[in-house]
């Protein structure tokens, strides 16, 4: 019987080829949006209220955002620094709303 423990280094399969994923640079001060989808959970005006909520807008332009991530599948609806566009996704996920941040 060998004595050695099964990890010692004679017993340790060749090296492994491992692909690594090339590294992307995450700038902060790039612009950023905010992008809402469409979903079959909310109604209109839920959407409409969140939107005005977080982006402090007028009502013909949350109805509009959520019209066009109601047709389209996704909107738009805020663009600006990192901070400003994480600030805004969090409030319309208080209601799970599904965004994405993109910058």
């Amino acid at each position: 019987m060998d004595p050695r423990p099964r990890w010692h280094a004679e017993t340790v399969e060749p090296e492994t080829e491992v692909a690594v994923a090339e590294e992307v640079e995450t700038r902060l001060d790039t612009p950023w949006r905010v992008i809402l989808f469409n979903d079959d959970v909310h109604t209109f005006d839920e959407v409409v209220y969140q939107l005005i909520k977080a982006i402090r807008c007028t009502v013909e332009k949350a109805e509009r955002l959520t019209w066009e991530a109601h047709s389209k599948g996704r909107a738009c609806v805020y663009e600006s620094d990192f901070a400003d566009c994480f600030r805004v996704q969090t409030i319309l996920q208080e209601i799970d709303l599904v965004t994405e941040l993109e910058g």
